[in-house]
This record gives C-alpha cells, sequence and structure tokens, in this order.
C-alpha cells in the first residue's frame, strides 16, 4: 500500500475512533467524555509505539517491534534506512581497511592526521623512518614527534604543492622526502621516503664538479698568463700568431668564466638550505648592481623604478650574483631600454627585469633553468656566456624562499621576475 494512503486511512481510523467515543458518551449523555477516552486511548497507543521505537534505537541490531498501519510505514522506512546505513558503514570501513594494508605493505612511511595533527595511524615503515610506533603513539602530536625544524615550518605553513626534502643535520642522519595530501574534514595523509642514496649521489656530483672546477683554475691561469706574454712579444705581432693567440686568449677568458661560474654554483647549493638571517635593503643593492653593469654597456640605457622599501632576509652576494645576472641578460639579447623594477605585490617583494628583446619560445621556458641549455646554440660563443646564468638564478631563488617567474612572447620582449617574501623590519 502506498504511504499517501497508508496515512489516510490511519486518519480515518483516527476519526473513526474519536465520533464513535463521542457516540458512545452521547449515549451515556456525556458526549465530551467519550471523545476524550477515545483520543486517551489513541495517545496510549501511539506511546506503546513510541516506546517500542526508542528501545529498538537503543538496541538497532535487534529486530524492529511489531506495528500496522502507518507506525508500520514508518518502522519499515526505519529499518530500511538502517540497513542501508549499515551496508555503506561496512563498505566504508572495508575501503578503509584496504587502504591501510595498501598503506602497511609500502617502503614509505604513511601517517594520517586529524584535523587537530594527532596521529590516527601509522604503518610499520613510520616507525623506522621517523620513530612514530602505533598504535602507541596514537592520538599524540606529529609535530611533537617529527623534530625536524624544516618540516616542523612545511607543516605549519598549511601550503603542499611541493614537496618537501628535509636535509641530514649531522652525520649520519638521514635525508628524507615528504609530501603531505588533504582528504576529509582537515585531516592529512603525510608521505615520507628516505632519499638518503640520492642525497649521497648528489653530493658526490656536487663535489666532484666543486673540485674539478678548483683544479682547473691553476692551469688555466697558467695558460692565460703565457699567451697574454706571448702577446706582448713583438715577435709574435705577426698575422699568423697574432690570430691564433686571440682565440686562445678568448678560450681561456670563457674557461676561466665557466669555472668561476662552476664554483660559485657550487657553493650556492651546498648552503641552499641554511637560514638566511641578513635584512638586505634590496633598494640599495640594486643601484649598486646598475652602478657597476652600466659602464660596460654604454649605448644601453637602464631604467630604475624602485617603488618599495622592502628589505629582505638573504645572502647578499648570492642576491648580487643572481639580480646581475638577469640584467646582464636583458642587456644581451634585447635591443631596446631594459626596465628594472623593485615593488610591493601583495604579500611578497618583486623584482624584475623587463626588456624589448626578440623573446623565447613558450617551449625553451621551462627548461631555461637547466644549466647548459641555451635556445639558440649559435648564440653560445657570441654571447659569451656560461650557459650556467639562471641556473644559478633559480638556486639563489630555492635559497631565500622566492619564486622565479619568467614571461617571454616572440617579437616582443620578456620579463624575468624573482617574488620575495618580506622580512621583516629590522
Amino acid at each position: 500500500m502506498a504511504g499517501g494512503n497508508i496515512w489516510l486511512t490511519e486518519i480515518r481510523l483516527l476519526l473513526a475512533l474519536l465520533v464513535g467515543g463521542v457516540l458512545g458518551g452521547m449515549f451515556l449523555g456525556r458526549p465530551l467524555l467519550g471523545f476524550c477516552a477515545a483520543l486517551l486511548l489513541v495517545l496510549i497507543r501511539w506511546s506503546f509505539q513510541l516506546r517500542g521505537i526508542h528501545q529498538w534505537m537503543n538496541q538497532p541490531s535487534a529486530d524492529p517491534p511489531e506495528g500496522s498501519g502507518a507506525w508500520g510505514q514508518v518502522l519499515d522506512n526505519i529499518y530500511q534506512l538502517q540497513r542501508r546505513n549499515r551496508e555503506a558503514q561496512l563498505r566504508l570501513e572495508s575501503a578503509l581497511d584496504y587502504l591501510q594494508d595498501s598503506l602497511s605493505a609500502m617502503r614509505d612511511a604513511a601517517v594520517i592526521v586529524d584535523s587537530r595533527e594527532n596521529i590516527a595511524w601509522a604503518n610499520d615503515s613510520a616507525n623506522f623512518l621517523l620513530g612514530i610506533k602505533f598504535p602507541d603513539d596514537q592520538g599524540r602530536s606529529l609535530r611533537n614527534l617529527v623534530r625536524s625544524p624544516v618540516f616542523q615550518d612545511y607543516f605549519e605553513a598549511d601550503d603542499y604543492s611541493s614537496p618537501l626534502r628535509s636535509p641530514p643535520y649531522v652525520e649520519g642522519d638521514r635525508c628524507l622526502h615528504f609530501e603531505v595530501a588533504r582528504f576529509g574534514v582537515g585531516d592529512r595523509l603525510v608521505f615520507c621516503r628516505d632519499i638518503t642514496e640520492n642525497y649521497r649521489l648528489e653530493q658526490m656530483r656536487r663535489d666532484f664538479v666543486g673540485n674539478v672546477s678548483h683544479e682547473l683554475r691553476t692551469p688555466l691561469t697558467v695558460i692565460k698568463g703565457y699567451v697574454d706574454t706571448l702577446q706582448a712579444m713583438e715577435e709574435f705581432c705577426e698575422p699568423r700568431f697574432a690570430g691564433p693567440l686571440e682565440q686562445m686568449g678568448q678560450q681561456t677568458t670563457r674557461m676561466e668564466n665557466l669555472v668561476r661560474d662552476l664554483l660559485w654554483l657550487s657553493r650556492i647549493e651546498s648552503v641552499e638550505t641554511l637560514r638566511k638571517t641578513e635584512s638586505l635593503d634590496m633598494a640599495a643593492l640594486i643601484n649598486d648592481i646598475v652602478a657597476q653593469i652600466e659602464p660596460a654597456y654604454p649605448n644601453r640605457p637602464i631604467q630604475i623604478e624602485l617603488k618599495s622599501d622592502t628589505r629582505v632576509l638573504g645572502d647578499r652576494s648570492e642576491l648580487q650574483s643572481a639580480l646581475s645576472n638577469l640584467v646582464i641578460n636583458a642587456l644581451k639579447y634585447s635591443e631596446g631600454n631594459v626596465k628594472v623594477c623593485w615593488q610591493d605585490e601583495g604579500e611578497c617583494a618583486v623584482f624584475s627585469v623587463t626588456d624589448r628583446g626578440i623573446g623565447i619560445g613558450q617551449q625553451h621556458i621551462s627548461r631555461l633553468t637547466e644549466r647548459f641549455y641555451r635556445v639558440d646554440k649559435s648564440r653560445s660563443n657570441d654571447g659569451g656566456g656560461t650557459g650556467l646564468g639562471l641556473a644559478i638564478v633559480k638556486h639563489v631563488a630555492a635559497s631565500h624562499q622566492a619564486e622565479l617567474l619568467i614571461e617571454s612572447e616572440l617579437g616582443v620582449g620578456s620579463c624575468f621576475s624573482l617574488s620575495f617574501p618580506a622580512a621583516p623590519p629590522p
């Protein structure tokens, strides 16, 4: 029977009972008493039905009480809803068990953290990598157990768009790679991977490049000294000697610049994770950089716009190297004026260099910061660069928690920007 018909029948029964009570009361000369008696019977019946429902709700695993008419329909609807909820809960528990079994089989540490930053679950690898024992540490704060300062800042910042690499602080520590994903209502899933071996290989590569570059400095200095000496001797001023000696001098200078940039890049990488504590006046630094560069490009005016007095926590020599590279690149590969700007944008301060040069194709922009990558190979020798300038800029930006942004359009020009978090007042 449809739900509407059941309730209509229930109303008819109720009216019939009340009318019967009134008629019975009229027979006895007390119609109001008959009506009240009929109403009392209805309330008693409903009270028994409600009492049965209440007892059943306290013990949902028991069978539902018997009911007829509309009350039977209500009980049936509650029972169907309860069964669907129970089935959904079983499916959810099965999915959660499957997820936990999958995470338990991982070699990477996996930790589920609730909205209060307390540990809700952790796999066995979390004990090996992070020292988290489950279920002993269930309910404890994750930040109280993972004491890495880098992870503390990363987890508190609540920005997980990029993973975190926590380097070893003392010999024998592990290098850990963290990724955090949000799910549910404020819950987070923390993954941790041991990348110590990769870190050591990177360290070996940096040491190798640094050592080789350092060892090359002495022979290059000797060769350049002899080339300069030969060029100064009259017997080697003849065209048959002058041309080769000039080329030797140019290539020696190019190699010296390459070795210098490799050593500088190796140095920046080695201190990239260290905190920067010096508060720098960026406006003054930009003025100094432009004053040093302008004499080398007398026919290329540089327009300076200093619209902010925001300071930056950083390393002066690193920032001077990065900003100089951006300005020199713009002067090399542009035809019109170059504009250097320092201004506030929201909560950040932005250094930008804009040129009106040939521009860069979109397919090259993502690779510009790779070492030795060149958009046009033919400009390698003509420009005199080493191909490491933007790689240096990228690492300096990373060490200062800054973001390197590149915008370019062929035939229009390019804009290279460094967006810095503002430093607190000194």
